[in-house]
């Protein structure tokens, strides 16, 4: 995220930064995936720590794992979020868009996962 907010302001995506437009916090937060190159070393230990956390909470389908850096940039894990909002001009849907997947076809990857299973022909 790239927050242009005052010296001092949280930056913190909340209510008002998602979803009220006509907000200062909507106006100047800006979603981004980019990052510069010595974000390496943190990015594959945010993606690291993600892959554990789907693993100790037997996580299916998709989830979203919140994290927050400290002042050393050490990321901490916030929360686990196992149903986060799958709508399409939300947080999920621009990580596919960023990851050249299409919003259905991931939509229809997930959907086994939600439905119970097959019952064996007789």
């Amino acid at each position: 995220m790239v927050f242009r907010f005052p010296e001092g302001m949280a930056r913190i995506v909340d209510y008002r930064a998602k979803w009220d437009e006509g907000s200062f916090a909507y106006k100047n937060t800006e979603r981004s995936f980019a990052s510069p190159p010595q974000d390496r070393t943190l990015k594959e230990e945010i993606s690291r720590l993600a892959r554990l956390c789907w693993e100790i909470f037997g996580l299916k389908g998709y989830a979203r794992v919140d994290f927050r850096t400290d002042q050393d940039g050490r990321p901490w894990v916030l929360e686990v979020n196992a149903n986060p909002c799958l709508s399409p001009d939300g947080g999920f849907a621009a990580a596919l868009k960023e990851a050249g997947i299409p919003f259905f076809e991931a939509v229809r990857r997930i959907l086994p996962d939600a439905l119970p299973p097959k019952e064996p022909s007789r």
